[in-house]
Order: C-alpha cells, then structure tokens, then sequence
C-alpha cells in the first residue's frame, strides 16, 4: 500500500475545493481517531477518509466509481476501494459495506458535514460544537437537508457506538485538527 503521502498527492490533483478538502480532512481526522482506538492501521483509515470523495469535484456523476482506476493505478488496497465504493451504497454502486473499515467511513462521512455546517453558524466555530446541540439541530430539516439523518443515525448503530458519543468522537477529532479547526 501506498504511504500517506500519496493519499494527500492525489487529494490535491483531484480536488481544488477548499470546502470539499476540508471535507475529505474531516473525514480523515476521525478515521484517525477510530483507526487508533480499534488497533487498526492508521494510515490505512485515514487514506480512505482522504480518497473516499476524490472524483466528487470532476465526476459528481459517476461518482465513487470513476475513483477506482485512480485509486487501483496508484496502488491502493482493495479493502480501501471497497470502503470507498460501499460509502456510496446503494444508489450509486452496489458494493455494501461488509468490512469494518467501509462501515466506519460510512459513519463517519455524514455526520462530519453536518458537524461542519452547523459549526460555521458558531461564533467559537467547531470550539463551541456539543453533540447535544448537533442532535438537537438534526431535528431541524430545514438545515443541511441533504444529510439523510437516518444514515447518520443507521451508520452508528451499525458500528455499534451510541450516537451521542459517536458524535463527541468525530468532533473532538475534527477539533484537534488544524487544517479543519485552525482555532484549537
């Protein structure tokens, strides 16, 4: 497998959207966090985090499919792909997410943007994020409405972590990350 480095090489030559890095960072940031609490390999986690949305920007259609040459070509493990293709199903592919790795980049796709949006409304941005106020906010359909609340809700059972501390998790690891929280 590919070291790190070629994880962020290919971010930063496939998606020039500050928004949607940042995105891909968040992602990372709590692939991170769950990689090293379940003894996984952390860079392995976090490349997934990274490449999971890479075609998104170019290919919004084919999307996450048009990844996969891209990732097979520069070396990714077949478990990483399925991960990146099972974050997308169904609907978009028909790879389901088996592996413990796509259930938790599933789980933590969702709920990193919703966590993000409701953070720009904060004076203190994500320093001023509480799950209780994030569970609060999934009640408001009006925001960020195109978070599918149940996936978010689904994808935590499904890795078997209550929702609230599921939560706490991705956004202690988005606030430990500068790149994402420049003010931690």
């Amino acid at each position: 497998m590919p070291d790190i480095s070629t994880a962020y090489n290919l971010l930063d030559n496939y998606i020039k959207n500050e928004n949607l890095k940042k995105h891909c960072y968040s992602v990372e940031a709590a692939m991170r966090f769950y990689a090293v609490q379940l003894g996984q390999n952390e860079d392995k986690w976090a490349s997934a985090g990274l490449l999971h949305d890479l075609d998104w920007e170019m290919y919004p259609d084919t999307h996450p499919n048009t990844a996969v040459p891209v990732l097979r070509e520069a070396g990714f493990d077949e478990d990483i792909i399925e991960a990146v293709l099972g974050h997308a199903y169904p609907g978009r592919t028909d790879v389901p997410r088996i592996s413990l790795l796509s259930k938790y980049l599933y789980a933590c796709d969702e709920i990193t943007g919703f966590i993000m949006a409701y953070s720009l409304m904060k004076s203190g941005g994500l320093n001023d994020v509480e799950p209780g106020s994030i569970r609060k906010k999934m009640k408001d359909k009006a925001f960020a409405k195109n978070v599918n609340r149940d996936d978010i809700v689904n994808s935590a059972a499904d890795i078997g972590i209550d929702l609230d501390l599921h939560i706490r998790n991705v956004i202690n690891a988005m606030k430990n990350d500068a790149r994402i929280n420049p003010v931690n």
